[in-house]
C-alpha cells in the first residue's frame, strides 16, 4: 500500500491516499526528524534535542520509545516500504526518499537544473514548488527546526528564482508578474529578484515601472547597506533605459474576429440532490429577469458558512438557466479558502477565460490590465453567464466582472463581500441551514423514502446531530449507504460524545467536514482564530458581544473587530444585532481546535471568565428586579472578565429575556464541569426572573443543579438557597408536598447556620405553600407569618418586616377580618415603597383590593387592583398579573358589569394558558358559566359567580 510523507507544512502521512492519525504534535515531530534524515541513523540524543530542545522531558528516552511504538502501530500496513530499526544509541528509518516531499522537492529541483530544456525545467520546478503547503514542520519550535526552516526557505527561494528565469526565457513574463511582485516585496534587497521584476515589467510594456523599480532598489541599498546595485542589475537598467531590442519578447497583436466567437461550456456537473432552496432559486431568477428587463449589469453574491451548499445552489441554478445564455457559461473555482493551494490570481482567471473564449496564446496582450480589457470586450453584448465560485474577497472578483448588460455574474463566497454589494451593486443572497423537513428530504433522496420512514426517531436524531448542514447530512447518508447498518446505529455514533466530526470524516479533503471548516479557520488572523477557538468553549446557543469580550479578556472595541472578521469568514453569524451564533458542528470544530492549540490553563481561565461574566451580570440584573435582594459574595473572578451594568429594571428584564436560553446552558455547563459556586449562584440570580415569567420547569432544573452543587461544596448558605429555588418551582406547579419538603429542609439548614433572615424568608415561603392548600388550612398560616415577622424584627430587617406584615394582612383577610387586613397592608406600604420593593407593593395593593371588595367598596377595589396590575406588569410577573386579573374580574361581576368581567377573565385565561397553569381551568369554567348566563338572558344576574379567587399572595 503506497505511503506518502509530507514535511513541507505540518507533519503528515498518507497510506493508500488516506491520512493517518500520527498522534499529538511532539509524536509527529519525532517522525518528522527521522524523515528528514531518511535512511541515515539518528541518535536518541539528537531526537531529544531536535524535538524538545531545552524542554526535554524527565524521562525523555522512554518518551521517545513510546512515541516510536505508537508510530509503528499507526503506520502498520506499509511493511516493505517503511522500516524503523533500532541502532546502537539511536534509530534508522528506511524509506523510499521519493515518498517524502522534502526529498522529492530536492530531487525535482536538481533534475530541473540539469534537464537542458526550459519547458521541461518549468514543469519540474512547478512540481517541486507545488509540494510546499506552509511552513515546514509547522508547530515544532526548537532551535533545530528553526534553523532547518531557514535552510529550506533558502532552497525554495533559489528554486523560485531558477523557475522565474526559465519562465522569462519562455516569454511568460505576464503570468509571472504577480508572483514576482510579491517576491520583490518579501526580498527588497535581492538584486536577482529585482532584475527579474524589471525584465518582466519591461516586456509587459511598462518601461517606466521597470526603471522606477531599479531606482527603488538603488535607494534601499544605499540607505541600508551603503552600497550601489551590482554590475548585472546596472547593465539591465541601461538596456531597459535604451530600449535595447534584444530585451523584447516578440508577440503579434490580437484583433478579435469571427474566429474568437467560441461558445464556452465550463459549468461543472450539478449536484444530484439539491433539496429545498426554493426562495434562493426564486431570488436568482428574479434578479436575472428584473435586470434583463432594465438592461443593467447583473451581479448576485451567494454567501453562507462552510458546507452550507453555496456552490451546489449556484451550479444547479446555472444549469437550470443555461438556455438563457446562448453565448456560453464561464466558470472558475477561485479557491479563496483552500489551504492546499493559493487562491487563484485574478489575472490567471482572466487568462483562463480568454482561453475558453478562443484567444490563441500568441495573441494575448502583455499586461494583465490589457488582458482584462480584452476579456470585457469579448463578452460585451453577449448573453453569457459567469460563475465565480469560492471567492475570497471583492478584490479577487472585480477584475472578472463583465462591464455591460447581457452578461450575468453569480459569485459564491464564505465572506459576505460587502464591498461588492456597496460598490458594484451586487445583490446578496444568504444561504442558511436546511429546515428539518428539507433535511429529511435530503436523506430520503439519498437513502430512499422507505428507509427514512421506517426509522423516524433515528432520522430526527441524525438531522439534529448534523445541525441541518447539507454537507454533514450528505456525508451521514453516504455512511449509511456504505455500511447498510440501521439508521439507529448511525444516530448513536453521531451522538457519542466527541465523535461527531470523526463519523463525518472522509478521505476527500474537499468534502470532509473538518477540512472544509479548516479552510476558513486557517485563513483567520491569529487573534480571530483564538477567539473562534474560545467560542467553542461557550455552551450556546448564542453569545453577545459583551459576553464574548469577557470570554476572551478583550476590550469591547477589540472584540467587535474580531467578531466582524469571523462573520466575514462565514464562521459566525450575527443573527440579531450584537448577538452571534454558529451551528453545533462548527462549535465542535472550534472546541477541537481549542483542545489542540490552547493549554488546559488557558481554556479553564476562559470558561471561568465566561461564567464570571454571567454570574456578576445576572446578580446586577437580579438586584434591579428585586432591589431588596442581598446576594452572597460571588466566586473570585478571573482577571479580564467584563460584567454588564443596566440603567433600570426594564433593561435588566430585557437582558434576562434575551439571555434566558444562554443562562440555562451556562448553569448546566458550570454543573457539568464542576464549577459548583458558579452553578448555585447563577441559579439563585436567575430564580426571580424564571418565576415571574412562568418558566417553572426551567426553575426546577436550575434549582436541582444548585442543590447538587451546593451539597458538594457543603456551602452553608448555598444549600438552603438551592432548596428554596426547587421549592418555588414545585409550589408554582402545584406540587405542594414536594415544595414543603424542600422548604423544611431549607429551614433546618438555615437554623443550623443561625441565619435568622433565611429562616424568616423560608417561613414566608411555607405560608405561601399552605395558602395553596385551601381555606381549611388558612389558620395554620398565621404562625408562619408571625414567626417570620419576629425573625425579621430580631435581625433588624425592616423590609422583611413589611413583607411579613403584608402576609399577616392577607391572612386576616382570608379569615374574614378585612378591616385588620387593611390596617396591616397599609402599614406595610411605606417601607415597601422606601425600599422600592415593587413585588411587595403589588401584593399589598392586591390584598387591599381584596379587602375592599369584601367590604363592599367595589370602586376602591377596582382602583387598587389596577395599582397592583401596573406594578406587576412593570415587574414582568406573568402569573401574578393573571392572578390579579382573575380577582378583578370577580369584582367587575359583583359590580354587575359582566362584559368587563368577561374581558378581564379572558386576559387572565390567555396568560394562564400560556403558562400551562392549573388555575386556567378555574377561569375557563367561570367564562363558560358567564357565557351560558348571557345566552339565556341572565348575564346580569351572574353575581353568584363573583366569589373571589384566593388572594395572589399565596
Amino acid at each position: 500500500m503506497a505511503v506518502r510523507f509530507r514535511l513541507l507544512g505540518g507533519v503528515e502521512a498518507q497510506v493508500g491516499g488516506v491520512t493517518v492519525d500520527l498522534g499529538h504534535p511532539r509524536q509527529r515531530a519525532v517522525l518528522g526528524v527521522l524523515l528528514m534524515e531518511a535512511n541515515r541513523p539518528v541518535s536518541t540524543t539528537q531526537l531529544l534535542d531536535r524535538v524538545w530542545g531545552e524542554h526535554c522531558p524527565k524521562r525523555g528516552r522512554e518518551t521517545v520509545y513510546t512515541y516510536l511504538s505508537r508510530l509503528r502501530t499507526a503506520l502498520r500496513g506499509v511493511d516493505g516500504e517503511l522500516r524503523l530499526d533500532r541502532r546502537s544509541g539511536g534509530y534508522l528509518l528506511s524509506v523510499d526518499e521519493q515518498a517524502v516531499d522534502v526529498h522529492q522537492f530536492r530531487h525535482l529541483v536538481s533534475r530541473a537544473r540539469t534537464v537542458g530544456d526550459d519547458q521541461q525545467a518549468l514543469e519540474l520546478f512547478e512540481q517541486a514548488l507545488g509540494l510546499w503547503r506552509s511552513e515546514p514542520l509547522s508547530g515544532l519550535d526548537t532551535p533545530w527546526a528553526t534553523g532547518l526552516r531557514v535552510a529550506l526557505d533558502d532552497e525554495r527561494l533559489a528554486a523560485e528564482l531558477d523557475h522565474a528565469d526559465a519562465a522569462l526565457r519562455r516569454g511568460r513574463h505576464t503570468v509571472l508578474l504577480p508572483s514576482l511582485s510579491a517576491r520583490a516585496t518579501r526580498h527588497p534587497l535581492d538584486e536577482r529578484v529585482a532584475g527579474q521584476m524589471m525584465l518582466a515589467l519591461y516586456r509587459s510594456g511598462r518601461q517606466a515601472d521597470a526603471l522606477e523599480h531599479y531606482q527603488g532598489l538603488r535607494r534601499r541599498l544605499a540607505d541600508e547597506l551603503g552600497a550601489d546595485p551590482g554590475p548585472d542589475v546596472q547593465r539591465l537598467h541601461h538596456r531597459i533605459l535604451t530600449a535595447e531590442p534584444s530585451l523584447a519578447a516578440p508577440s503579434a497583436p490580437y484583433v478579435p474576429g469571427p474566429q474568437a466567437a467560441v461558445v464556452p461550456r465550463q459549468l461543472p456537473a450539478a449536484a444530484g440532490h439539491l433539496v429545498g432552496r426554493a426562495p434562493e432559486l426564486a431570488a436568482l431568477d428574479a434578479r436575472m429577469e428584473s435586470a434583463a428587463g432594465a438592461g443593467t449589469v447583473v451581479i448576485t453574491s451567494v454567501g453562507g458558512t462552510a458546507g452550507i451548499g453555496k456552490t451546489a445552489l449556484a451550479v444547479h441554478w446555472a444549469h437550470r438557466a443555461r438556455d438563457r445564455f446562448p453565448d456560453g457559461q464561464l466558470y472558475v473555482n477561485l479557491r479563496g479558502f483552500d489551504p492546499r493551494r493559493q487562491p487563484v490570481d485574478p489575472a490567471d482567471a482572466v487568462r483562463g477565460f480568454l482561453d475558453a473564449l478562443g484567444v490563441a496564446p500568441q495573441h494575448l496582450p502583455h499586461s494583465p490590465e490589457a488582458q482584462a480589457a480584452l476579456y470585457r470586450s469579448l463578452v460585451d453584448g453577449r448573453r453569457i453567464l459567469v460563475v465565480l465560485d469560492n471567492a475570497r474577497d471583492a478584490e479577487q472578483v472585480r477584475p472578472l466582472l463583465p462591464g455591460t448588460a447581457g452578461a450575468v455574474t453569480v459569485v459564491t463566497s464564505r465572506n459576505p463581500l460587502s464591498g461588492l454589494v456597496a460598490v458594484n451593486g451586487a445583490h446578496p443572497i444568504s444561504v442558511d441551514l436546511l429546515t428539518e423537513d428539507e433535511a429529511r428530504q435530503l436523506l430520503a433522496a439519498r437513502l430512499g423514502p422507505g428507509r427514512v420512514a421506517a426509522e423516524p426517531q433515528a432520522v430526527r436524531q441524525i438531522i439534529a446531530q448534523c445541525a441541518r448542514l447539507p454537507l454533514a447530512l450528505t456525508l451521514a447518508a453516504t455512511r449509511a449507504e456504505q455500511t447498510g447498518f440501521p439508521l439507529t446505529a448511525l444516530a448513536a455514533e453521531l451522538a457519542e460524545a466527541g465523535r461527531r466530526l470523526d463519523v463525518l470524516s472522509t478521505d476527500d479533503p474537499a468534502s470532509e467536514v473538518r477540512a472544509v471548516f479548516s479552510w476558513s479557520y486557517h485563513a483567520l488572523t491569529p487573534p480571530a482564530a483564538r477567539l473562534f477557538r474560545l467560542l467553542g468553549l461557550h455552551p450556546g446557543p448564542d453569545i453577545s458581544a459583551a459576553a464574548t469580550a469577557g470570554l476572551a479578556a478583550l476590550t469591547p472595541r477589540e472584540v467587535r473587530a474580531l467578531l466582524a472578521e469571523l462573520t466575514r469568514a462565514g464562521l459566525l453569524t450575527e443573527h440579531l444585532p450584537g448577538r452571534y451564533a454558529f451551528h453545533d458542528l462548527l462549535r465542535d470544530y472550534a472546541a477541537e481546535q481549542a483542545d489542540t492549540a490552547d493549554s488546559a490553563g488557558e481554556r479553564h481561565a476562559a470558561v471561568h471568565r465566561m461564567l464570571d461574566h454571567y454570574v456578576h451580570t445576572a446578580r446586577t440584573a437580579a438586584g434591579l428586579l428585586e432591589p431588596a435582594w442581598e446576594p452572597p459574595a460571588p466566586p473570585p473572578p478571573q482577571p479580564g472578565f467584563r460584567p454588564e451594568h443596566f440603567a433600570d429594571h426594564e433593561r435588566a428584564l430585557a437582558w434576562f429575556t434575551t439571555e434566558h436560553a444562554v443562562l440555562l446552558a451556562a448553569v448546566a455547563h458550570a454543573a457539568a464541569t464542576g464549577r459548583d459556586a458558579h452553578t448555585w449562584q447563577l441559579a439563585q440570580a436567575l430564580a426571580t426572573f424564571l418565576d415571574r415569567r412562568g418558566h417553572w420547569h426551567d426553575l426546577a432544573v436550575v434549582g436541582s443543579a444548585a442543590v447538587e452543587a451546593a451539597d458538594r461544596l457543603a456551602d452553608c448558605l448555598g444549600r438552603p438557597v438551592a432548596h428554596r429555588i426547587v421549592a418555588r418551582a414545585h409550589h408554582r406547579r402545584g406540587n405542594l408536598d414536594d415544595a414543603q419538603t424542600h422548604l423544611l429542609r431549607a429551614l433546618d439548614l438555615y437554623g443550623q447556620a443561625g441565619n435568622l433572615h433565611g429562616q424568616a424568608d423560608t417561613h414566608i415561603d411555607l405560608a405561601r405553600v399552605q395558602a395553596r392548600r385551601g381555606p381549611r388550612v388558612i389558620p395554620g398560616i398565621l404562625p408562619h407569618v408571625h414567626r417570620a415577622h419576629t425573625l425579621y424584627e430580631s435581625s433588624g430587617h425592616r423590609l422583611g418586616q413589611a413583607q411579613a406584615l403584608t402576609a399577616i394582612g392577607w391572612s386576616h383577610a382570608r379569615l374574614g377580618d378585612f378591616t385588620q387586613a387593611l390596617v396591616c397592608c397599609r402599614q406595610a406600604l411605606p417601607a415597601l415603597e422606601e425600599f422600592d420593593d415593587r413585588e411587595g407593593q403589588a401584593h399589598a395593593w392586591d390584598s387591599i383590593a381584596h379587602a375592599h371588595h369584601h367590604l363592599g367598596r367595589r370602586p376602591q377595589a377596582v382602583a387598587c387592583f389596577h395599582r397592583a396590575l401596573d406594578l406587576c406588569r412593570a415587574l414582568g410577573d406573568r402569573y401574578l398579573e393573571a392572578d390579579i386579573l382573575h380577582r378583578l374580574g370577580d369584582t367587575h361581576l359583583a359590580e354587575h358589569d359582566p362584559d368587563a368581567a368577561h374581558d378581564t377573565w379572558q386576559q387572565a385565561l390567555a396568560i394562564l394558558t400560556e403558562l400551562d397553569h392549573p388555575h386556567a381551568a378555574q377561569v375557563r369554567a367561570k367564562l363558560t358559566a358567564l357565557d351560558t348566563l348571557g345566552s339565556t338572558g341572565g348575564r346580569t344576574s351572574g353575581a353568584r359567580l363573583s366569589d373571589t379567587a384566593a388572594s395572589g399572595w399565596g
